[in-house]
């Protein structure tokens, strides 16, 4: 009977470690169920949560590498800008946006010369803006329509 009663304090210590382990899991996974099985089943329900949420965020990630934004570059000259826009990808629609922010900052094109056979890149000189904007916000300007465009490719 003495090995008995050993028993009993080993089975009621380990019930306390178990009831201390399930109030850790209930506390870290939000949960409010009181029964062991609620509390597993919320917790399961939590870990699918978090797995799904992680695999948005691999996702996310991955698209974001696959596609990265055009890289403009602005430089002022005496009378306008040089101004080239460079992407990895053909971008469609992307140089009708790039002409429609010149235009909209009274931009003209003097010279220019595009590729977009398997990436983007255009090269232009641009007059005009009657000295009313520097380079960064023509920069600004193209990376907002850049923006426009991405919003409308999605």
């Amino acid at each position: 009977m003495a090995s008995r009663n050993g028993g009993n304090k080993a089975s009621t210590g380990s019930g306390a470690a178990l009831s201390r382990k399930m109030q850790q899991l209930r506390s870290a996974t939000h949960s409010s169920a009181v029964s062991e099985e609620s509390i597993l089943k919320d917790a399961s329900r939590y870990i699918q949560e978090l797995k799904e949420k992680v695999e948005k965020l691999i996702e996310d990630v991955e698209n974001s590498h696959q596609d990265p934004l055009p890289v403009i570059k602005v430089k002022t000259l005496k009378k306008g800008f040089k101004i080239k826009v460079f992407s990895e990808n053909s971008n469609p629609g992307l140089l009708v946006a790039m002409l429609e922010a010149f235009d909209e900052l009274g931009l003209d094109v003097v010279d220019a010369r595009v590729s977009s056979t398997n990436s983007f890149l255009l090269e232009a000189m641009n007059e005009g803006g009657s000295g009313r904007i520097d380079d960064k916000a023509v920069e600004q300007a193209l990376a907002q329509a850049i923006m426009k465009w991405k919003q409308q490719q999605d």
